[in-house]
């Protein structure tokens, strides 16, 4: 199984929280893992932010995980998404179409904390 690990994910995998021991398992399961370098910059961002440290939760992103390029194939399927969405939820993001459409060119399964992505079935979505 392929998995793309969203920001939400890994933010709670870095702050040790009990959602974020489902990505815990799934690092130790050996399967692949992949991210965007939009979630490694968002993941930094918020760690920043927060007063944490940000250097270790880079280094965890890139030591277990392989970075997928946004190709412009995939862009312009975002884009397509994005603008079917959007009208309907306001809070859906170009960052969350190009999430999807990164995780579809690689058949692997969203790991995401946010809810806005439950409509799309490639999402698991991580609860208390």
């Amino acid at each position: 199984m392929r998995y793309l690990i969203d920001s939400s994910a890994w933010i709670e995998y870095l702050e040790g929280s009990s959602i974020g021991e489902e990505v815990h398992r799934v690092l130790e399961s050996k399967e692949e893992v992949f991210i965007l370098a939009l979630n490694i910059a968002e993941v930094i961002s918020k760690m920043k932010r927060k007063g944490k440290n940000y250097q270790v939760a880079y280094e965890s992103m890139i030591k277990n995980s392989k970075v997928v390029e946004v190709t412009p194939k995939i862009a312009m399927e975002a884009g397509l998404l994005h603008s079917e969405i959007k009208p309907k939820n306001s809070s859906f993001s170009l960052a969350d179409a190009l999430i999807i459409k990164s995780a579809e060119s690689i058949s692997a399964k969203i790991i995401t904390k946010d809810h806005h992505f439950k409509d799309f079935k490639e999402s698991i979505i991580l609860s208390k």
